[in-house]
């Protein structure tokens, strides 16, 4: 069984729900999991779990308040993880355009510096189409476990 950290960066608690069901059915399936609702750089620094952001998208595609600080600090130091396993599960409303999601094409980014191996397809969840993110997410979430 796989050990997994949750990343959640969450404005109004839609990305936090869906994180914390996503990590009952993963933890339901004999998985270790640490949901963060405030992350910071030592929580991937200092194990080797595969980590799974699941994050809110606000603004014109900008990363949420309480996950803004770590996304600075792993821009600005760029701690190593080679190979370390990672998913994005991200929320956003398509009418945006062009910044569709974009807090979740950032995260990615910045682990993709740091050497950290993407696992699957990243999850975009349109508002405007689904009314459950968590529904969705915990399916994908499931098969997402599966290829670490």
């Amino acid at each position: 069984m796989a050990a997994i950290r949750i990343l959640v960066g969450s404005v109004y608690g839609g990305a936090l729900l869906t994180a914390r069901k996503v990590g009952e059915e993963l933890e339901a399936n004999g998985h270790q999991v640490r949901v963060l609702e405030d992350p910071q750089l030592q929580d991937i620094t200092d194990n080797n779990d595969a980590l799974l952001v699941c994050t809110s998208t606000t603004g014109q595609g900008e990363v949420p308040p309480n996950l803004l600080p770590f996304y600075i600090d792993l821009r600005d130091q760029l701690p190593q993880q080679p190979g370390r396993p990672f998913g994005i599960i991200v929320l956003g409303d398509s009418s945006y355009g062009d910044t569709f999601c974009g807090a979740g094409a950032l995260m990615e980014e910045a682990l993709y510096e740091t050497c950290a191996r993407k696992v699957g397809e990243s999850l975009k969840i349109d508002a405007l189409e689904t009314l459950e993110p968590e529904a969705e997410a915990v399916i994908w979430a499931k098969n997402w476990i599966n290829r670490i």
